[in-house]
């Protein structure tokens, strides 16, 4: 992995973050706040991201490439699209690491170091934190509820595979 120094809440830099979907609804300032906890990060192909079982702090915007995310050694998932969000369940329930992710191919990732709140900066009121994180949480919320949409919809055609299948092999089975 090639990791870059925390990033500064200069324009270009801001410039670059609202071409990522999700962040399309970022402030200028928040974005800032948000840089301030970031760094860029590089992977080469089968690099891991995001090890199963681990505790680490980090929420990744893929940039560029494709993920690969497995569990229990399966592989669950692969995405590609640009501005998605990954390892944010750990930031939210605080548990370990329910899955794996690794590259495949070169992927390229804005990771958020979500233990360094105190980077954000002193002269930020409360109720301007709250408002960051109320954000941010928000766009988990989005992302989740369209991936419990896609499990939800490959449950249903797993069930009327097994359905089918049961169904196949009783009649089989009586003939």
């Amino acid at each position: 992995m090639i990791e870059t120094k925390y990033l500064k809440d200069n324009i270009s830099n801001i410039q670059k973050l609202l071409t990522i979907p999700a962040l399309k609804n970022f402030e200028a300032q928040n974005l800032g706040k948000l840089l301030r906890l970031s760094k860029m990060r590089e992977y080469e192909d089968g690099e891991a991201i995001i090890r199963e079982g681990d505790m680490d702090p980090w929420l990744y915007f893929l940039l560029s490439g494709t993920i690969k995310i497995t569990k229990e050694g399966h592989e669950i998932a692969s995405i590609s699209r640009i501005g998605e969000i990954f390892g944010e369940m750990r930031v939210i329930d605080s548990k370990s690491r329910s899955a794996s992710v690794y590259a495949s191919g070169k992927v390229t990732c804005l990771a958020v170091d979500t233990s360094a709140r105190s980077r954000l900066a002193d002269d930020d009121t409360r109720d301007e934190r709250l408002d960051f994180l109320l954000l941010l949480y928000r766009i988990f919320a989005e992302f989740m509820s369209a991936r419990l949409r896609l499990a939800n919809d490959e449950l249903v055609r797993s069930k009327q595979k097994v359905k089918f299948l049961k169904e196949h092999l009783e009649i089989k089975g009586s003939s």
